[in-house]
């Protein structure tokens, strides 16, 4: 899951979409990719005893952070108002991904939950994976942010492909115009760009109730109009082919299908 700004409710989706995918029997791990602003943990309810920056910074082991949920999905927390985290260096990266890799046989979903924005931790895992889930509103500022992250992944790594999820929309007409603006500047300006639109979850009051309560929204109301219409992108979602032919600049992060909300 990816974002060009923040507020647009991406790491909710991610939590919402982990549950659901867990509930239909998949494997799913929800990385924390926000590595110095990290949340996930938060709109759980959950307090990890270690995470990310102990991989980075002292020696843990994946397994030692590794955190199930009682949702049925793990989480990998990082950490949150730690400078460390901000920027990864080349080291790091590497060891993120060696130690991801010991993990292939056990996971089905790998979502990766990216920071907002173009700060080179955001690209370094939009350019890791292989399905891009771009979450905007249907908001001015999200639409542009959104269309700014795209033109640097592409004008400076030759990502062509994402997938869009609009969210908080009032109304499918909302819906629909945001993504026919975003559809027609990528067009114009940035040829070769790939949109297709994976869904619309419309704004839903029992969200805000769900975050404060620190529980899933699929959880606390699985038939609420959010729950319902993330369902049918979860669905999707466990159709996607992973691409035959790997864009960006790291070839191959895991060995199966990996997307960022």
């Amino acid at each position: 899951m990816t974002s060009g700004k923040g507020g647009v409710g991406k790491t909710n989706i991610s939590v919402n979409l982990a549950c659901l995918l867990a509930r239909a029997g998949k494997r799913v791990v929800l990385l924390d990719a926000d590595l110095g602003l990290a949340n996930v943990d938060v709109l759980l309810g959950l307090t990890p005893e270690k995470n990310l920056f102990h991989l980075f910074q002292e020696g843990a082991e994946l397994a030692d952070i590794l955190m199930p949920t009682p949702h049925g999905f793990s989480i990998l927390p990082a950490a949150s108002g730690v400078g460390e985290m901000l920027e990864l260096h080349t080291g790091q990266k590497l060891d993120l991904l060696e130690s991801m890799d010991s993990m292939d046989d056990r996971v089905d979903f790998l979502i990766v939950d990216t920071g907002a924005g173009i700060n080179e931790n955001v690209l370094y895992f939009n350019l890791a994976v292989q399905e891009r889930l771009l979450v905007l509103t249907p908001e001015p500022t999200s639409l542009t942010d959104a269309y700014a992250l795209i033109k640097v992944l592409k004008a400076e790594h030759g990502v062509e492909r994402f997938r869009v999820l609009v969210n908080m929309a009032r109304t499918p007409e909302a819906a629909r115009e945001v993504y026919a603006k975003l559809h027609a500047a990528c067009d114009h300006f940035l040829s070769g760009v790939s949109l297709d639109l994976a869904g619309v979850v419309p704004f839903d009051p029992g969200v805000r109730a769900a975050v404060v309560r620190q529980t899933p929204f699929a959880v606390l109301d699985p038939q609420g109009p959010a729950a319902t219409a993330l369902a049918a992108v979860a669905r999707k979602v466990t159709s996607w082919k992973g691409a035959t032919q790997l864009d960006g600049n790291i070839k191959f992060f895991w060995k199966k299908l990996l997307f960022q909300n």
